[in-house]
Order: structure tokens, then C-alpha cells, then sequence
């Protein structure tokens, strides 16, 4: 048996590989016992921060990763595709079906036991009769926090992350913002290929193939009335009707965001309303340290009066239909739920204090009366230094039984988590079955990142995103090299070079290495 400790994206992606290779998994979610400040509810796997899981398309690094996840038969993946919401060129999801999937896909599993307890310390070697997986997340309770630490032999590292504000559709005026994606991206039916896409995965996962996320929730449902789902701790909200409107991905020709223009007075005076509104937890910008890739609206700003027009307010390729011409600056709001009634608003984390959110916020032309669902916060994320202490198979070098996974061993971002939990959960079941490890491919973006986590300069160390920059570089032919001739220079070809090496990788890695328990 494999025990893991949180029911997060990386938790419950690693029961699942785990369970699906034929081990028995008991996951432990201390939520409800133990609430936390930023989750809304009980269900596994919920989004507390933003509900994109970015770009979706092979010329990103993180669209490369998701690409791999779903080839190597990731639940996680597989619940987006299903309560995917329009947003462009990015796979963004209705948090709250989307949790539900993952919670009726989790619960229903015959080999998953999920435990609604709180788990103060890492179990001795041995404990529990296999290996374990620490997967919880940046919200790790202080005791084990501190069970971790001693662990590790070292304090934890830690940076502050926003949440951005959710307001309600209807108090949006439509008569000022305007839909579309920037450049007019949208991601098409047929550019989305995972439903083509061969999943290799262990005998033990049969039952799973051809089932979609609908089916996994109708079996979810037909075995919570029997009382089985509550004597293992799940619970299940009732289905909603589907909601009629455009499918999840695919342009209606009107775009998938909506926009709120600015001119540039405008942009002045709500620059200037930004910067003397009053911070809700922490005042010392310079001594605090942020992700740089989920920094509060009011931390940019204080770095320059034009900064945000180069970063969530960057007008560029979004011309107003209205006038033909580049807003000043743009405000996007991204659908938040399938049924279109609520929007966050797109790079817009912040820690202002309410009362000032919803002034300054109320500014932004087509927002002067919108009514908020969810605020803005933050919060403290803690994670360990992950070159001091795994290795990229994400066990342990301390203990060949520990694993660590999820934004708690060094990663950032919904993807990143749920990739590391995979990889763990597969090792995590090799373990237990006697066979060896495996390291996937460094040319593979999920081999890439946890290479990084395990090899990066530990005195320096922070978490990272995927990126192509953390992939090894293309190398050339030998006759080509000879021949004084370079790789492909436009940045574009690069990318898609490396998109191409990855998945070639990772289809030669499949079928070269046992990922699942024998037949």
C-alpha cells in the first residue's frame, strides 16, 4: 500500500497512477477537520488561485507538459479537458466541476481509500507498511511543517502568493468591454489531440479506458448510495445541468475573454488610486519575497507608473472593435465558471484590503458597479529546497521510501504539481511492486522539471514554472555541425523544435521502460 498525504492536484494525480498500476492507496486530506485560509469547501483537488492552467498549444513549454501528462494517463488532464471554459489559447476550467470530477474519479476508485484527517508528522520508515508521498501543497499545516523541517535538517523556504478578485457576470457592463483573445487565439477542436492521444498505463487501470469523467462521476454516484464513498471520507455535490452556450475551447468568432478598455487618462488616474490604497497584510514590498510569476497588481505597480501596461494590462493585440484602435491599456476578464456567471480578473492578484479592492477595482471602465464573489488575498507558500533533498525520481536521498510532490517539494503552478505527483506516483508504485524507479527523459518536459528540482543551485533555490529555458538544447547532427551550420534561429522553429524532441522523448521512453505493473 501506498500511503500519501494530501488531496491536492499532486496528491490525487499520485494516487492515481499509483492505483491505476494495481496498488492499494490511502490518502489522507485533513480538510474538513482541518480547514485552511484560502480553501472555500471539502472536495479534492480544488483551485484556489487562479483557474487557468495557462497555455495549451506546443509552443509554450507548459502546453509541451500537458501534452506529456496526457499521453502518460493523467486524471488531472483528463478532468480539465472536461470542465474546460473558453479562454483563448489557454486550457482554463470551472473550478468547482472541475473539482467534483477529480473528487467522484478519486472517490470511486476501488483501490483508493481517502482518510479526512490531519497528519502532523512524516511516518517513520516502515510505518505504514510502503512507501509514502508528502503532496500538501504551499498550505502545509504549521505541525508538519515543522516535522518537515526537522526532517530535512533545514528551515523552509517560503514566498507570498495572490489570489485575484472573481467578480459576478451580470454586474459587468457590456455596453464598455468588449470580447476577444489576444490576436484573436483561440484553440480550436481540432488542434486539441488528447482524445486521439495513446495512454499507456498498467493492467490494473483497464476499467478506465474509454470511460470519461461523466461516467467516472455516474459511478462515483452510484457507489455513494451504497455508503461506501462516506465510510472512506468522500462526499459528493449533486450534478448541475449542463450549460448550453458555445463549446469549452472553441472560438464562436466573438473571442474568449472579456476586455475592459482604458485610455490613458484613465490608466493615470487608476495607477495612481493603485499605489495609495492600503496593503491588507504586508507593507515592506522590498523585503517580502513574491513568486515573480504571481505578483500582486500593487507590487508591479510600485516598480514603475508603466509596468503594468507591460504586464496584465498590456493592450497589445486586442484592438477595440468599437474604434479600431489599441486601447491604452486593457483590464481581461477570463470565465471562471461553465455556466458564464462569474469572471476573475486575468493577472490581477492582489492583498489590498477590501475595502480599497473594491474602490480601486470599481474604477476599471466596465467594472464601476461590479459586485466581487471572491477578493483578492494572500497567502504564505512554503516549499523545501528540492536540490538538497530529492532526487529526480522525487523519492527522497534520505529515504528511498519518502517522496515528496507538489508545490511543497519546489515547484510552481497547477501543472507543474500535478506532473511531479505522476512521476512520483509512479515511482511510488514501482516501489511497492519491487520494480526499480525511473527517470524520465531531461529532453521531456516532465523529465526536464524534475531534473531542475533535484539538480538546481540550492543556495539560490526557488521555485520554478516549466520552461523550455530548464530543457537541454537542441543539439545538430554531426554532418551539420561540420558544416559551421546553427540550430533553428527564429524563436518560433526553436520552440517548436523542442516541442517535437519532448514528445518523440517521451513516445521512445514509453515504450523503452516498464511505467506500469506487469500484465
Amino acid at each position: 500500500m501506498v500511503t500519501i498525504i494530501g488531496g491536492g492536484l499532486a496528491g490525487c494525480e499520485a494516487a492515481w497512477q499509483v492505483a491505476s498500476r494495481g496498488v492499494r492507496v490511502r490518502l489522507h486530506e485533513m480538510r474538513p477537520v482541518r480547514p485552511t485560509l484560502v480553501h472555500q469547501g471539502d472536495r479534492l483537488a480544488e483551485l484556489v488561485c487562479s483557474n487557468s492552467f495557462r497555455g495549451d498549444k506546443l509552443d509554450n513549454a507548459v502546453g509541451v507538459l500537458k501534452e506529456e501528462m496526457r499521453r502518460l494517463g493523467s486524471i488531472i488532464m483528463r478532468c480539465a479537458e472536461a470542465t474546460r471554459v473558453p479562454a483563448g489559447a489557454a486550457l482554463a476550467v470551472d473550478r468547482g466541476r472541475f473539482a467534483d470530477a477529480v473528487t467522484a474519479a478519486i472517490c470511486a476508485h476501488p483501490l483508493i481509500e481517502v482518510v479526512r484527517e490531519e497528519i502532523t508528522a512524516i511516518p517513520a520508515a516502515g510505518a505504514t507498511g510502503g512507501p509514502v508521498i508528502v503532496a500538501t501543497g504551499p498550505l502545509t499545516s504549521d505541525t508538519l511543517s515543522q516535522d518537515i523541517a526537522r526532517f530535512v535538517g533545514a528551515e523552509h523556504l517560503s514566498f507570498y502568493d495572490a489570489i485575484s478578485p472573481i467578480v459576478l457576470a451580470e454586474s459587468i457592463d457590456r455596453s464598455i468591454v468588449f470580447r476577444a483573445s489576444r490576436w484573436g487565439r483561440s484553440l480550436r477542436g481540432d488542434e486539441r489531440r488528447a482524445s486521439s492521444t495513446p495512454t499507456r498505463v498498467g493492467s490494473e487501470s483497464a476499467h478506465l479506458e474509454g470511460t470519461g469523467v461523466a461516467e467516472l462521476a455516474r459511478q462515483a454516484d452510484s457507489t455513494a448510495e451504497s455508503g461506501s464513498l462516506q465510510a472512506a471520507g468522500c462526499s459528493l455535490p449533486e450534478a448541475e445541468p449542463e450549460a448550453e452556450g458555445p463549446a469549452c475551447g472553441v472560438d464562436d468568432g466573438e473571442g474568449d475573454y472579456l476586455n475592459c478598455p482604458m485610455d490613458e487618462a484613465e490608466y493615470r488616474a487608476f495607477y495612481d488610486a493603485l499605489v495609495s490604497a492600503e496593503s491588507a497584510t504586508v507593507h515592506d514590498f522590498d523585503s517580502v519575497q513574491f513568486f515573480e510569476g504571481c505578483l500582486p497588481i500593487e507590487v508591479m505597480a510600485h516598480r514603475g507608473r508603466e509596468t503594468l501596461r507591460f504586464g496584465p494590462m498590456k493592450p497589445v493585440g486586442l484592438p477595440d472593435p468599437r474604434t479600431g484602435r489599441i486601447p491604452f491599456a486593457v483590464v481581461q476578464l477570463r470565465q471562471d465558471t461553465l455556466a458564464g456567471d462569474h469572471f476573475s480578473l486575468v493577472g490581477f492578484q492582489t492583498q489590498l484590503k477590501w475595502g480599497d479592492q473594491a474602490r480601486v477595482l470599481r474604477m476599471i471602465p466596465g467594472l464601476q458597479d461590479a459586485e466581487f464573489v471572491r477578493f483578492g488575498m494572500v497567502h504564505r507558500n512554503t516549499y523545501i529546497n528540492g536540490p538538497m533533498v530529492l532526487l529526480p525520481t522525487w523519492q527522497t536521498r534520505a529515504r528511498e521510501d519518502l517522496f515528496f510532490a507538489g508545490q511543497v517539494s519546489g515547484v510552481e503552478g497547477y501543472v507543474e504539481s500535478a506532473g511531479s505527483g505522476l512521476l512520483a506516483g509512479i515511482n511510488a508504485a514501482h516501489q511497492a511492486l519491487a520494480l526499480s524507479p525511473i527517470e524520465a527523459p531531461r529532453e521531456t518536459a516532465i523529465g526536464a522539471l524534475a531534473y531542475y528540482v533535484s539538480h538546481a543551485e540550492a543556495r539560490h533555490y526557488q521555485p520554478t514554472n516549466i520552461t523550455f529555458g530548464i530543457m537541454p538544447p537542441l543539439e545538430l547532427p554531426a554532418a551539420r555541425r561540420s558544416r559551421g551550420e546553427g540550430g533553428p534561429r527564429r524563436k518560433d522553429q526553436r520552440k517548436e523544435a523542442l516541442a517535437q524532441r519532448a514528445l518523440q522523448a517521451l513516445d521512445n521512453w514509453m515504450g523503452q521502460v516498464a511505467i506500469g505493473a506487469p500484465a
